[in-house]
């Protein structure tokens, strides 16, 4: 079996703040009516509470992202994939739902320092003021020219997923956003 890569594997930039590449992780894309039934389920196999709209729930090494109405991003190790996938199907079995291994699909970036907003609001136009993007929240948007999901882990941490065949592209625009001499102070720290 081949070795399991990674986009961007080992890719740093540092400025005022840093951009890394994350190493491979397992994601699997959620669907469905986010009835009880649904909500039961799948926090049974996540082993993570249920997240309210725009936000994560964590538990260890795995957490659930709301991602829309009826789609979740069920971020795990990688090698344990297949057996939560073999989980949801007989969990769900006979509800309508879909789960998808999209481990492989995305470039994922974790930007770090006290000013990673200043480098998100050049790239992204969605709000990312404290008041509108806390620690635990998930948003959809852009990232320039491409889609992207960002998930704020925390005051000074960011993870933001991109397609993997932009996953070069992401970096570079990161990296740029985040170079020394191109802080704006936009959002005080």
């Amino acid at each position: 079996m081949s070795d399991v890569m990674a986009p961007m594997a080992g890719a740093r930039s540092e400025g005022f703040c840093t951009v890394e590449a994350l190493p491979p992780q397992g994601q699997i894309s959620l669907r469905g009516e986010f009835s009880d039934a649904f909500r039961e389920a799948v926090c049974a196999v996540t082993g993570t509470g249920f997240p309210d709209i725009r936000r994560s729930a964590e538990a260890g090494d795995r957490a659930l992202l709301w991602m829309s109405p009826d789609e979740l991003l069920f971020l795990l190790p990688y090698e344990a994939v297949a057996e939560a996938l073999a989980q949801v199907e007989e969990r769900l079995a006979g509800q309508h739902f879909a789960a998808t291994d999209v481990s492989d699909a995305r470039a994922q970036f974790r930007v770090t320092g006290p000013a990673l907003r200043d480098v998100l609001a050049k790239v992204c136009p969605a709000d990312v003021s404290p008041e509108a993007f806390a620690p635990g929240d998930v948003r959809r948007s852009r990232l320039a020219q491409v889609a992207a999901g960002y998930w704020l882990r925390d005051a000074g941490t960011a993870q933001v997923f991109v397609f993997r065949s932009v996953g070069d592209y992401a970096f570079k625009v990161l990296g740029v956003s985040a170079e020394g001499g191109g802080e704006v102070e936009f959002h005080p720290i």
